[in-house]
């Protein structure tokens, strides 16, 4: 019961800040698995959102190179958000998928309405109590601002991602990054992860060969 209030007035908050003046969610944009592997610039500035190391929710380090070959997610997620109730399909989305090569990988923020104010320890047990959550959780970082993380600079800057790029709007932004480690699609929060649109491109980027794929 008390979840549900605190989703409820979350919903609400949510709502509010959009209309008060908050920036509104990019549409999504999706586009076909690509064909050859992500390369360096010469400057060997990252060419690929799994060139960036994080720090998991219990501060080990964490290369996202290790995803390499996989079908990766992004989502930046929240406790306190009328969006939270999208950990459910996104677990579910994990579980179906896990074993033909597919991750998500959760960025708890604080930076939509102080919606995760949370420490990663209360984060962590929210996550696995509420949702069962197995899916990589990685430490609270900031995705917009000053003191915005590297990896969500290069996620929202056009110069290194394109038509993908473009400020995180609100919670649960999600990126879909193929075999290659190329970005092919970006969803916006109200799109949940259990819509046609979002399994249909993981299923087929898991369709699809990694360029160096024997």
């Amino acid at each position: 019961m008390k979840f549900r209030w605190i989703s409820a007035l979350a919903a609400f908050m949510c709502n509010a800040a959009l209309s008060l003046g908050g920036p509104p969610p990019p549409h999504d944009v999706i586009k076909d698995p690509t064909s050859a592997p992500a390369k360096p610039s010469a400057d060997n500035t990252p060419a690929s959102p799994l060139d960036f190391t994080v720090k998991t929710i219990h501060s080990t380090d964490q290369k996202l190179s290790d995803f390499k070959g996989k079908v990766v997610m992004i989502v930046n997620v929240a406790s306190k958000c009328g969006f939270t109730k999208q950990y459910k399909p996104l677990e579910e989305l994990y579980a179906k998928y896990a074993d033909q090569g597919f991750v998500i990988v959760g960025f708890p923020a604080n930076n939509f309405g102080h919606q995760e104010p949370g420490s990663n320890e209360q984060i962590d047990r929210f996550c696995k109590a509420t949702f069962g959550v197995k899916f990589p959780m990685m430490a609270k970082i900031s995705v917009k601002g000053d003191d915005q993380a590297p990896l969500y600079k290069f996620l929202t800057e056009p110069e290194t991602n394109g038509d993908f790029a473009g400020q995180i709007g609100w919670n649960f932004t999600k990126f879909i990054i193929d075999r290659n480690g190329n970005v092919i699609a970006r969803f916006s929060s109200q799109t949940s992860p259990d819509q046609p649109a979002v399994v249909d491109e993981v299923e087929k980027a898991l369709a699809a060969k990694a360029a160096d794929a024997k």
